[in-house]
């Protein structure tokens, strides 16, 4: 399997090459040159297994067959549910497929606890040393630094924006008590954090010279591991199935596209937003404008720019990278973007469809589902859950949520709908009272490359 950038000026690499790249040098993000076919499960796989035969046309002859299995194994063994990705049904065909259950009870981790075990296992053979940079609107940043915390061939530096995440949020980060990791609070917004971290991947000599690398959704890795969950879902409901999933950076949902491209049996997508609706006012509208980014109660989607939306963007424009990379730009400097009626026609409507809920709503629906299943939902679930249900009536079939992160997470939000405060599991119990290690950074590339310069090991 070759990988190819969204922008069309960078060379064509493998997939070990890829995850340790992260960003392509040309500014895009790699895709596979080709889009494989999905296998049919086996009666009686374990989620581990699905994965790695999911997986292992991405990974090609890069990584052995056995390799790969056994990692899945060991990643997927941190979870506290034997099915990994279980589906909970709250209503006649509404299902709920809970991702939370790993380390630190966020969906990033399905992708990020075996993210953490393939950069070991490269960078072990290569014996290299990579310094691995991230943003984070909330969970990216701890199940990053929860999957690479043990790897000796890694120092990682997340950024989040001050004030912008839940407690637990934070303190999942800023309580790792590991030498290889740093975690910087800037003062600005998620999408700030996320330009910094492209401005250092795009300044060649300091990308060079750390050997950057990267765990954000930008890295190819993270989508492909995204991808298993969307099909064992589908092995395990007949028929078509549709999707909606709580939207911030595209990642997520783009791993349903490729499953559907893939071969799963998906109908619609739905993307669900909080009042940070860009992606909701493009597939709805083809509105894709800017606005200032409003905090929300699901803080982990107010975002603005959405990184992987490039990947799709390369999709819909038939792989011309070259317009890919001018349509960005001309985005970045107007903060507006539009697609022809045709392009819509192919890769949009029909399968993409959106809705979006305030904070008003949103705590509805945490009230009214545990009236009516007993079930919490954290806030980014219940936009999702909100999201379905104003959809459903003119989506005919299943539809499953994407629960992408337990309620005691945000414990706050959902006391605040239901009186209930959701309590920690046993080993996150103690997490308000850890020692917290944070550095305050201002918006400013020069003051964040300093830092990560001084504190990486090369």
């Amino acid at each position: 399997m070759r990988y190819v950038s969204t922008r069309g000026q960078a060379a064509e690499l493998g997939f070990a090459e890829v995850l340790l790249a992260g960003l392509a040098s040309d500014g895009g993000l790699y895709v596979p040159a080709e889009w494989p076919c999905l296998s049919d499960g086996v009666e009686g796989m374990t989620y581990a297994e699905r994965a790695a035969q999911i997986m292992q046309p991405f990974v090609g002859d890069d990584i052995a067959a056995a390799d790969l299995t056994a990692m899945c194994v060991d990643a997927y063994r941190t979870f506290a549910h034997p099915a990994v990705a279980p589906l909970i049904q709250i209503g006649d065909d509404h299902f709920v497929q809970e991702l939370f259950h790993g380390p630190t009870l966020a969906f990033k981790d399905i992708a990020l606890q075996l993210v953490g075990r393939l950069f070991e296992y490269v960078l072990a053979q290569q014996d290299r040393h990579v310094t691995i940079v991230g943003a984070t609107s909330g969970d990216t940043g701890s199940a990053a630094i929860d999957g690479i915390k043990h790897c000796s061939y890694a120092d990682i530096f997340i950024l989040y924006p001050n004030g912008r995440t839940s407690e637990v949020q934070r303190r999942q980060m800023t309580t790792v008590d590991s030498p290889n990791v740093h975690v910087i609070a800037i003062d600005g917004s998620f999408d700030d954090c996320q330009d910094l971290v492209k401005a250092m991947f795009n300044d060649a000599a300091f990308r060079q010279r750390l050997s950057l690398s990267a765990v954000n959704s930008i890295n190819w890795a993270r989508v492909m591991a995204q991808v298993v969950y969307y099909a064992t879902a589908t092995d395990h409901l007949r028929g078509e199935v549709n999707f909606c999933v709580p939207s911030g950076n595209f990642g997520n949902v783009f791993s349903g596209w490729i499953a559907k491209r893939m071969g799963a049996p998906i109908g619609r997508l739905v993307v669900a937003s909080n009042a940070n609706d860009i992606l909701t006012r493009f597939f709805n509208d083809n509105d894709m404008s800017t606005r200032a980014v409003v905090p929300s109660l699901s803080p982990s989607m107010d975002i603005q720019v959405s990184s992987n939306f490039e990947r799709l963007l390369f999709e819909i424009n038939d792989r011309d990278g070259g317009l890919t990379a001018e349509q960005l730009q001309r985005f970045r400097a107007s903060g507006r973007l539009s697609i022809e009626a045709d392009q819509r026609a192919n890769d949009i409507d029909g399968v993409f469809t959106a809705a979006r809920l305030d904070d008003g709503e949103t705590l509805d629906v945490i009230r009214r589902t545990y009236a009516l299943t007993g079930m919490l939902l954290d806030p980014h679930t219940a936009v999702g859950v909100g999201a379905a249900e104003r959809v459903q009536p003119s989506i005919p079939g299943v539809m499953v949520t994407l629960a992408t992160a337990h309620p005691a997470k945000f414990p706050d939000a959902v006391e605040r709908a239901t009186g209930i405060r959701p309590q920690l599991p046993l080993h996150l119990a103690d997490l308000m009272e850890r020692r917290e290690r944070i550095t305050e950074l201002p918006n400013d590339l020069a003051a964040v490359q300093t830092f990560v310069e001084r504190h990486a090991h090369r």
